[in-house]
């Protein structure tokens, strides 16, 4: 596969695509996190926060907009996918949306309620042991077979453009909600796994803010961007590790990589314990239930780890809120309630 140049044309084309389905999700302003950060009063936080999403997560974004681009291919034909469980959710909402049979493989031990919020929009589920995918390659294997036999189409959660463009969507009501105010932003924080998150929404906050510094943030068990960067190419981990479910992709995607190599500028590798601890803080501080993957771009401006100088504002991405109750009241480590 050769990869095709995303560009902010196609982000733009994608918004067409997007918003008959999805009203754009909140940027809210963090008095909070600006008072943590002991910001100047002309420089504000925003949080841009994907839970209120229908599927609870960013990845109906680019769903949508692949689904919209493959209309004439599909026809009667499914769709297969692969997933830690947002893009389950986030295709399925597209297939809901436009009529279309959705098949999706998640990892047994995703959290239910990923598995709940996929099949609430009528997708199917296959799953798969993911402690031993590194070894079998289950999770590839049995979404090509779901593609064979079923004479599927085959979507990505990440490395495709359609799914680029769609997410960067998200990135344009950023940029749009912040220049409508008069204001800048200096600094984009977002996290990475696979790229598609970050590649789209890097298009969109540099057409709109060039000189913004953005930074990308992943676990440090799955830190194969940040490796990526320093050795100038793609990277891939055989076994990434981490609570943060969503952020285990073996490498950045194929597409993904020029746009990430050329617009973010550094990559921070952030501990579990302190991703727990960016989930206590915005359940403290905004009564805010996010999944791991989801803090922790938080929790790199928590732990100082960005260099936050300059006049502008701040934005950090909250990618989802997918997570079960139980393991939240874990991480955060807050007592069950009776």
């Amino acid at each position: 596969m050769s990869a095709r140049i995303v560009a902010i044309e196609d982000v733009r084309r994608a918004e067409a695509a997007i918003r008959p389905h999805l009203s754009p999700a909140p940027l809210i302003r963090s008095h909070a996190l600006e008072k943590e950060l002991g910001l100047p009063s002309g420089r504000r936080v925003w949080l841009k926060d994907y839970g209120w999403t229908p599927s609870g997560s960013f990845k109906l974004l680019g769903g949508l907009n692949w689904m919209a681009n493959h209309l004439g291919d599909l026809g009667d034909r499914p769709v297969a996918a692969h997933s830690s469980g947002n893009f389950a959710s986030g295709i399925a909402f597209a297939g809901m949306c436009f009529g279309k049979r959705v098949i999706v493989v998640m990892p047994e031990t995703a959290p239910r309620v990923k598995f709940e919020k996929t099949r609430s929009f009528g997708a199917e589920i296959r799953t798969y042991d993911i402690a031993r995918d590194h070894v079998t390659g289950e999770r590839d294997r049995l979404t090509r077979e779901i593609a064979e036999k079923e004479k599927a189409l085959q979507a990505s959660p990440y490395d495709d453009p359609h799914v680029i463009a769609g997410n960067g969507v998200g990135g344009m009501e950023i940029c749009s909600e912040i220049a409508g105010q008069g204001r800048g932003i200096s600094h984009f924080v977002c996290p990475v796994s696979g790229g598609g998150l970050m590649a789209g929404h890097a298009l969109a906050v540099h057409d709109a803010f060039p000189l913004a510094r953005i930074t990308g943030v992943e676990p440090a068990g799955a830190d194969d961007f940040r490796q990526s960067l320093a050795a100038g190419r793609r990277v891939r981990m055989e076994r990434p590790s981490s609570i943060c479910d969503g952020l285990l992709s073996y490498d950045v995607g194929e597409h993904n990589w020029p746009i990430l190599s050329r617009l973010v500028r550094e990559s921070l590798a952030i501990t579990d314990e302190k991703t727990r601890a960016a989930m206590r803080w915005l359940y403290l501080n905004h009564g805010l239930r996010t999944e791991p993957s989801g803090a922790i771009a938080v929790s790199a401006l928590l732990e100082r780890g960005v260099d936050l100088s300059g006049d502008g504002d701040l934005v950090a991405v909250i990618s989802g809120r997918n997570v079960d109750e139980q393991s939240f009241r874990q991480w955060i480590e807050l007592p069950a309630t009776p």
